[in-house]
């Protein structure tokens, strides 16, 4: 015993040395700079040679943001023009606006990039859409360095500047910048929100939802929303109980600091969708037309100071035949038949009342700020990202859709709709007259970055502490490149020259915060801005806009034959007076400019393809292609950017399923109510109902014989024969249970996508908006087991298929 306590002494104080000696060189290693030289003895203890004196050491503390900093909440609606609102004179009454207006100021030559993606990236980043890879939305990336639609390293977001700069950092609404590819559970989350500077977001990612059945996702995860739109769901409301839950979560902990929100609803982009107590607000309220809208509003834009007073109206349909794009034509109210007129000015009642409930959410979001003492310190910027939308075509369209599928509308299948617009069996749009009512008196809309009806949009900055000035008016010219150097400004922070060892491209913008204190005409701090969208063109410098004239989404080229217009914007704001022929020089001038500005900033080669030719090219993936595809029930929706492409061609699935006795559900579906197919057991009898674009009656398949209980391969089978006029895939289905056809029929596919994003691929459940009016959503499989779904899109004939599908059933 003895002996042995001893031993364990002598351990105890060799141990106790040891500690010692560790304890006195990590107190060295903890103090010691970072660029120490560390090397090894022989006897394996680290020494350290340290180059600076302990007087330069500094120990890590925790940034934060200058006292009495701002809080900034930056509310971005979608596809709105000037004329829209009331603070401009528009027609479409806006409270909160008008209140942040009256208490703020009104910018009347802000500018935007004229499509979504690419102005949202300039606003968070504050560089040029091209520098940002954005050059168009995200779905239609094309891999060049300025449209690869991923935001590269050298162009830091406010949000991670901000975030390190000691700011809580949140994202609310519309995310349009991710990859198409990256949204998915397995994709890459490098480009998401939470991984570019924010700290929590809640929205959804793409470029629009449905209002009532959205999908949406939270923080890196996608998730069902909590309530249905008969329990008074709507996206517009959700997110402002989700911003104020934000808020409110993070002053119960660190009160003191402050925080940046980018609250991004899914207004003012279809589908419109609101309470029909607000459409009623607006109840012939539009039944003169677009044409008469354009009329009126002008004047009232002059009034209240937004236009200079000779302003003209600029004609609709100007572009000759030869450079119009077909689907973008106004057609004249005078010649609209009277269903017509009945049917164009519910949808703008729809539009204008989608935008006051949207409004009226944003106050609840204002007013919980006033009620916490917090308004007083936080500047809010309101504003657009781009002119209002062309994508309902001539006629409107109670599915946009078909927009992006290149197929026409139909004026009696919309009728059918009309006393349901705004609800959940629409997915609804305007047609283009309305697009060029709300962008009056400019030129054009939406896509078009040659003219201001495509880039001059509303932008309300109100700051009670930070600015003095009251309800006036800023006429100096912006863009959205400068919202992210004036933030900057106001927080007093500076966008690093390097951040997390990249160099970093240099701000393309200018800070608008001297106009705060500035007059209304006071000389702008601009002095440069280009413009590029999907084969248009334009540059402004100094008061002076070079204008190519082109349509965008034709797939014309002959760029090198692009007739170059001049304006003086300085006194002719709606770009009607020509002066190309008496300044030759200066349209020389500005030209190279243009060429100049294209270099630095990656914008070359133009692109003017189709809707359809860009959203249908195929895209870099992390997974190889393939032509067969397995999916297992239990996992989220899989968008459709990565999902299996049954597009234009002929396809099989096959689900492995062990039912027992009254199963019923679905097996497989992918899409919504507005397009997309759906595999699904109902009433004992298997069902496969294919929705064309939403146009009824569904496409329905049913099998002759009832389910029996057991091991089954049940499966569809479409095989492609010819193609349409419109490009829809024509052809015959084929119904089978165990490989035995038990119903058949004539049938056509869609030609484009089923959705612009949402609504994806699931197994045993149908996400968001059911595809078939036959099952309400979720329509979840009960009463059995599905052990898999196989989608074929080779040649390889159904057999072939359910013989493998047989082999994996053994397997399981």
């Amino acid at each position: 015993m003895k002996n042995n306590t001893k031993l364990n002494f002598k351990k105890f104080f060799l141990i106790l040395f040891l500690l010692l000696s560790i304890g006195s060189v990590s107190k060295v290693a903890a103090q010691a700079d970072p660029r120490e030289v560390r090397k090894e003895n022989f006897h394996g203890v680290i020494e350290l040679d340290i180059r600076k004196s302990k007087a330069d050491w500094k120990p890590y503390t925790l940034k934060s943001a200058p006292e009495g900093a701002p809080n900034v909440l930056f509310i971005l609606y979608d596809d709105t023009g000037q004329a829209a609102w009331s603070p401009y004179g528009g027609g479409i009454n806006m409270p909160t606006l008008q209140k942040l207006a009256d208490n703020g100021l009104i910018y009347t030559q802000w500018h935007t990039t004229a499509l979504c993606s690419p102005t949202r990236s300039t606003l968070l980043t504050g560089r040029n859409h091209h520098l940002n890879g954005m050059s168009s939305i995200t779905e239609t990336a094309d891999g060049y360095p300025g449209a690869n639609a991923r935001i590269p390293k050298q162009c830091a977001t406010i949000g991670q500047v901000l975030q390190e700069a000691g700011w809580s950092t949140f994202w609310i609404g519309k995310n349009h910048n991710v990859p198409e590819q990256d949204v998915s559970s397995g994709g890459s989350r490098s480009q998401w929100p939470t991984q570019m500077g924010f700290d929590r977001f809640y929205g959804f990612l793409g470029g629009e939802t449905n209002q009532w059945y959205p999908d949406l996702t939270e923080d890196n995860h996608f998730i069902e929303q909590p309530y249905s739109p008969e329990e008074g769901y709507h996206l517009s409301k959700d997110l402002a109980d989700k911003a104020i839950e934000y808020i409110k979560d993070q002053k119960a902990t660190n009160p003191s600091k402050p925080w940046y929100m980018w609250y991004c609803p899914g207004a003012n982009h279809a589908p419109h969708h609101a309470p029909e107590e607000y459409i009623a607000k607006y109840k012939g309220k539009f039944d003169t037309g677009y044409d008469a809208y354009r009329e009126w509003v002008l004047p009232r834009m002059i009034a209240k100071g937004i236009l200079p007073k000779d302003t003209k109206n600029t004609p609709l349909n100007f572009l000759p035949p030869n450079i119009s794009n077909p689907a973008d034509y106004v057609k004249p109210w005078n010649k609209l038949s009277a269903d017509e007129k009945k049917l164009f000015s519910k949808l703008a009642e729809v539009y204008a009342g989608f935008s006051e409930y949207t409004d009226a959410q944003v106050g609840r979001v204002i007013e919980y700020l006033e009620k916490t003492g917090q308004l007083e310190n936080t500047v809010v910027i309101y504003a657009a990202d781009n002119g209002a939308s062309g994508e309902g075509s001539t006629s409107g369209s109670v599915n946009e859709n078909k927009f992006f599928n290149g197929y026409p509308d139909d004026l009696a299948e919309n009728l059918k709709y009309l006393d349901k617009l705004g609800g959940p069996d629409t997915y609804e749009h305007y047609p283009t007259g309305w697009a060029a009512g709300f962008t009056g008196p400019y030129k054009t809309f939406k896509r078009y970055s040659n003219y201001s009806g495509g880039t001059c949009d509303p932008l309300v900055i109100s700051w009670k502490k930070g600015i003095k000035a009251r309800g006036e008016v800023r006429n100096q010219y912006h863009h959205s490149t400068d919202i992210a150097p004036t933030i900057l400004d106001i927080c007093g922070v500076q966008m690093p020259k390097e951040f997390n060892g990249v160099g970093q491209y240099p701000l393309s913008g200018v800070s608008m915060r001297y106009s705060f204190d500035a007059q209304a005409n006071a000389p702008t701090q601009k002095h440069t801005q280009y413009y590029t969208m999907l084969g248009t063109r334009a540059i402004w410098k100094d008061g002076w806009k070079a204008v190519a004239v082109h349509a965008p989404l034709t797939g014309k080229g002959n760029f090198d034959k692009d007739e170059w217009e001049l304006y003086n914007t300085d006194v002719d704001r709606s770009e009607s007076n020509n002066l190309a022929k008496k300044n030759p020089e200066k349209l020389k001038e500005l030209i190279q400019v243009w060429f100049d500005e294209a270099d630095k900033n990656l914008v070359l080669p133009l692109d003017d393809r189709s809707a359809m030719e860009l959203l249908s090219t195929e895209r870099p993936s992390q997974e190889k292609p393939k032509t067969r595809y397995v999916y297992y029930p239990g996992t989220s929706a899989v968008p459709e950017g990565v999902a299996v492409n049954v597009r234009g061609r002929s396809y099989k699935i096959v689900g492995d399923v062990d039912i027992k006795s009254g199963a019923s559900g679905v097996i497989f579906a992918h899409g919504s109510r507005f397009g997309g197919h759906s595999l699904f057991i109902k009433d004992n009898k298997l069902h496969y109902v294919y929705n064309f674009l939403g146009i009824q009656p569904e496409q329905s398949f049913v099998s002759s014989s009832t389910l029996t209980p057991g091991k089954h391969a049940l499966g569809f089978e479409f095989v492609r024969e010819s193609t349409g006029k419109n490009g829809e895939q024509i052809g015959k289905g084929h119904l089978y249970i165990d490989g035995k056809e038990v119903a058949q029929g004539p049938m056509k596919t869609q030609p484009g996508k089923f959705t612009l994003s949402g609504d994806g691929l699931c197994v045993g459940f149908d996400s968001g908006d059911a595809v078939s009016s036959q099952y309400k959503t979720p329509g979840t499989f009960k009463g059995g087991e599905i052990l898999g779904v196989g989608i074929d899109v080779s040649e390889q004939s159904y057999e072939d298929l359910n013989k493998e599908a047989a082999r994996a059933l053994k397997r399981e």
